[in-house]
């Protein structure tokens, strides 16, 4: 089965992070189904720490004192590769709209270059904004837009 750490996350996101499942599953038990689903245990263990590092930027100020709303985000090549055309104006989409602030961008895409993967689709960091919204208390309005967005489309169930 040929899986990447984002399945991994979308499986748990879809499985455990909604509001009518109280999410109180230790990790390792958590490890272990999600082997018994078919994912590689390396997959499994930076999965976890993908989500270790988007819960330690969680509440992260700095950002947003020193960006204001004049200024452009201008992106880096690495990027640039990762984050097609496509990508990039949908973030700014959802900047302009008021779903993502800078700083929710900021935590977006430090979460995308945290994945493994060369390049990032539309799809793929549609998933990425709802896990980072979804840790964001204050942000649940735009969640739940993002969420609407993210099942609309969806063609079925993935996992």
């Amino acid at each position: 089965m040929k899986e990447n750490i984002l399945d991994v996350l979308m499986y748990l996101f879809e499985n455990y992070m909604n509001d009518e499942i109280e999410f109180d599953t230790d990790e390792e038990s958590l490890k272990t189904e999600l082997e018994q689903a078919g994912f590689h245990k390396g997959e499994i263990s930076k999965a976890f720490l993908w989500l270790e590092g988007l819960a330690g930027l969680q509440g992260s100020s700095e950002l947003a004192s020193i960006i204001s709303a004049e200024s452009i985000r201008v992106y880096t090549s690495e990027e640039n590769e990762k984050l097609d055309l496509d990508s990039r104006g949908f973030l700014m989409f959802l900047e302009q709209t008021g779903v993502l602030d800078h700083n929710t961008r900021e935590m977006v895409i430090d979460r995308v270059m945290a994945l493994e993967s060369e390049e990032i689709d539309l799809e793929q960091l549609k998933w990425v904004v709802l896990m980072v919204l979804f840790n964001q208390p204050g942000r649940e309005a735009a969640y739940a837009w993002m969420e609407d967005l993210v099942f609309e489309e969806m063609p079925g169930i993935l996992h």
